[in-house]
């Protein structure tokens, strides 16, 4: 990986917010539970994860398909992945920390997103470097880092008969988060 963060590609920036997520998950796990800390932390996590997700289907899972001999398969199932992890934000987004089921499905969350995270890093990840030109990985690794500036902040999971392959986003769609969260101050004030 480059000594510049400016530099990454697209796996070292895809890998970074791994990482970052992880960060997340433990201080939300050391948080008190029912704490208004702990709902803090679960929004700058959920921030985070969907403009993570965001961004991989913006920019890895057409690589996948392009690249990948059973690239959509991969694109498939992981997509499917990505639609239940954001499920599970919408409902924890909609609890309050103090309801036991907050509790319940910040543990599906964090079970669900790491075993995410180790198949794309162990699997997924090494297969994409080996057939994709490192050409090709810079420049959507320049793509991720710009559209983290308009990437949605908020789970909208599909319909459930929605086609899996449909690339977001609608126009907008990262602007207006954007300017809900500012006015509500979401993920701000856990952010440190």
């Amino acid at each position: 990986m480059p000594r510049d963060p400016a530099e990454a590609d697209l796996i070292g920036e895809l890998t970074a917010d791994h990482l970052k997520v992880q960060r997340l998950f433990e201080r939300v796990r050391a948080a008190a539970p029912g704490s208004t800390e702990r709902k803090e932390l679960t929004e700058r996590a959920t921030i985070e994860l969907v403009r993570h997700g965001a961004l991989e289907k913006q920019h890895l899972y057409p690589a996948v398909r392009e690249h990948l001999p059973g690239g959509a398969e991969w694109e498939e199932r992981e997509l499917a992945e990505h639609a239940d992890i954001e499920r599970v934000l919408a409902e924890l987004a909609r609890r309050e920390p103090a309801e036991e089921e907050f509790d319940l499905l910040l543990l599906t969350l964090v079970d669900r997103v790491t075993a995410h995270v180790l198949e794309e890093e162990q699997r997924l990840f090494p297969r994409v470097q080996a057939v994709c030109q490192a050409e090709v990985l810079r420049e959507l690794g320049e793509k991720v880092r710009a559209g983290r500036a308009t990437a949605p902040t908020r789970p909208r999971p599909p319909a459930p008969r929605a086609e899996p392959a449909v690339r977001p986003l609608v126009p907008g769609t990262g602007l207006l988060d954007r300017v809900r969260d500012f006015l509500t101050g979401r993920g701000r004030r856990a952010s440190g």
